[in-house]
């Protein structure tokens, strides 16, 4: 898979072409990746394009709201079987290029589109002038054929997205989150070194520094899974600063994994967060701390074989 961040695409076939922001690649994401990959076949190559995040919202912050780093959208995307991720700039100019503009420049002269799937209420261009509407209203013009896939909901009728997503994740409710994604919400990212304080208690643990535009959930323990070398490990992970053991007041991802003893520094992880346990505290002594750890690794060891067992 090609990942481009810029505006030099060098696209020389057609292509299928889905079209959103696409952070945190929910259920509703994937609906257009499905059609994607119907729509995709020889001399046909399957596109997802997203636009950076824009200045504006970058001075609001929005940067520190990713649900998927650029990282991890380029892992899922491969995963997944697109051939090229687009991350187009969101410059000034792109800001204010007309929808027509947009068509005609983007998607037919530097990406060929053959196809364009969105979403029912994609908008784009200037103002967001852009819409479904538009789109289908040059496709004979500039010979393309638009795809437009209703809203994917949840069992109570609410409309998935990434703001929905976002709203169940600061309340620290995994579930519904996996539920919204289809998946585990996960963080990723190499293996660094920490005090080694678990050794001690014969816990060994694993820490990960998350990347500074990833969103975690709230301070606190949970019910975790972790990916590495193929391999799929149940464990518990603290997210926090480890208030009991530390005054840096450093973020952070810690895992104690069950039966699993290895020197992994350097390593690729993902931590995948499935089931809140408790808040991030502190505690009075170390033997308090080593108490409640083994008291969590209980709670997730039962939760896990519970969900996986049968």
């Amino acid at each position: 898979m090609r990942y481009i961040q810029g505006t030099d695409l060098k696209v020389d076939t057609e292509t299928a072409v889905a079209l959103g922001k696409f952070d945190g690649m929910h259920l509703g994401h994937q609906d257009l990746l499905r059609e994607m990959r119907v729509l995709r076949r020889e001399g046909i190559r399957s596109v997802v394009f997203t636009f950076g995040v824009s200045p504006y919202a970058l001075l609001k912050g929005a940067k520190k709201f990713l649900l998927m780093t650029n990282k991890e959208k380029e892992v899922y995307c491969e995963e997944a079987g697109v051939d090229l991720l687009v991350e187009y700039p969101f410059t000034d100019e792109v800001c204010h290029m007309a929808p027509e503009d947009f068509i005609r420049k983007v998607l037919v002269e530097e990406l060929h589109a053959r196809y364009v799937i969105v979403g029912s209420d994609f908008c784009f261009g200037y103002q967001r002038r852009g819409n479904v509407a538009l789109l289908r209203e040059y496709e004979k013009k500039y010979g393309y054929e638009t795809r437009v896939l209703e809203k994917r909901t949840d069992g109570d009728g609410r409309e998935i997205s990434s703001t929905y997503v976002r709203e169940r994740l600061l309340k620290g409710d995994m579930e519904e989150v996996s539920k919204l994604l289809g998946r585990p919400y996960e963080a990723s990212g190499p293996i660094v070194h920490g005090r080694q304080l678990g050794r001690t208690f014969g816990l060994p643990t694993i820490n990960l520094a998350p990347e500074e535009d990833k969103l975690l959930p709230p301070k606190g323990v949970y019910v975790s899974r972790v990916r590495l070398d193929n391999r799929v490990y149940g464990g518990v992970t603290n997210i926090g600063v480890k208030p009991t053991v530390s005054a840096e007041g450093t973020m952070g991802l810690e895992t104690f994994l069950f039966d699993f003893e290895r020197e992994v520094y350097g390593e690729i992880v993902r931590v995948e967060l499935l089931s809140f346990i408790r808040p991030e505290r502190k505690f009075a002594s170390l033997a308090e701390l080593e108490a409640e750890i083994r008291r969590n690794s209980r709670t997730a060891q039962d939760w896990l074989k519970e969900k996986f067992s049968h």
